[in-house]
């Protein structure tokens, strides 16, 4: 069994759905399709605790997953990444992480002569490079039918 080793972002083993398994993870993902209910777990003495909405995310993703037929794995992130963690979140190049630190497109901070980035801003900032992406590309499609190079 694989486990997280500290400093490490490996995945942890893959679950795999056993076949025994397959009629209850399809009841479970019925019971959780429709997302505005409020989950709750219910305790071996009948307590009833509101299950966070961060855990209802995952646990959501994961159920549905699973009912699809697809291996689960969880990566454990920690909130500051070194500047190569960073590179590899955004698939790029750690020395293009560093000129967009330099050049202020992402915040950083620096722990003695080490950056360290947020995943809060390195996940806005993939937002909006893609979202300005698809922007770009919607711009060219509708500037190539326009010219009729594309149908």
């Amino acid at each position: 069994m694989n486990s997280i080793i500290p400093g490490q972002n490996k995945p942890l083993e893959p679950v795999l759905l056993q076949e025994q398994e397959i009629q209850s993870i399809k009841q479970l993902e019925s019971i959780l399709e429709p997302e505005d209910t409020q989950l709750h777990l219910v305790g071996t003495h009948g307590e009833t605790i509101p299950i966070p909405e961060s855990v209802d995310k995952v646990l959501r993703k994961v159920v549905q997953a699973m009912a699809s037929g697809k291996l689960v794995s969880i990566v454990i992130q920690e909130q500051e990444f070194t500047t190569q963690q960073a590179a590899d979140f955004l698939n790029v190049s750690r020395p293009y992480l560093i000129k967009l630190l330099e050049q202020g497109e992402i915040p950083h901070i620096m722990v003695g002569t080490h950056r360290r980035v947020r995943f809060e801003d390195l996940q806005q900032y993939k937002q909006q490079r893609d979202s300005k992406r698809r922007q770009l590309l919607d711009e060219l499609i509708a500037e190539s039918q326009e010219l009729g190079f594309y149908e």
